[in-house]
């Protein structure tokens, strides 16, 4: 782990809470809940620019419970982020595609998903054929754009 993490130990302690309510651990499709140490490690690991928002994220999480959301009872957290979801904004958003991102990228949860541990390229991924027609409001609609010559 980087010598530099960019949360503060209880913000860490309460990502890890938060991610655990947001995707708990299945013993029915035996994959981790997104508070698994490697899962965690990832999300630290790969905040980059978005590590200002998840802090403000966090700490807008512990003025809700006032103390660390770590140390509310279970009944008690359900009620902070029902609150948290209502107020949160732009980084309650941010924190919330975090935690998806990495855990949807962890080989254990795309294994059970039945994909390929990889990257999508170069290789990428087969996608279904739709319904096209579902893009002709857009493609009817008036250009935005001039026109380049």
């Amino acid at each position: 782990m980087p010598d530099q993490l960019p949360l503060t130990p209880r913000q860490r302690q309460d990502l890890r809470t938060v991610a655990a309510m947001i995707i708990p651990a299945s013993e029915e499709y035996r994959v981790p809940g997104a508070d698994d140490d490697a899962i965690q490690v990832d999300m630290l690991a790969t905040l980059g620019r978005d590590a200002k928002l998840v802090g403000e994220a966090l700490d807008h999480l512990a003025r809700l419970a006032g103390m660390p959301l770590a140390d509310l009872d279970p009944a008690a957290r359900d009620g902070v982020i029902k609150e948290f979801r209502e107020t949160g904004g732009a980084a309650a958003a941010t924190l919330v595609r975090v935690v998806l991102q990495c855990y949807y990228r962890d080989e254990r949860v795309l294994r059970s998903l039945g994909l390929e541990a990889r990257a999508p390229f170069p290789k990428g991924h087969v996608l279904q054929d739709g319904d096209w027609s579902l893009l002709d409001p857009v493609k009817a609609r008036a250009r935005t754009m001039r026109q380049v010559s």
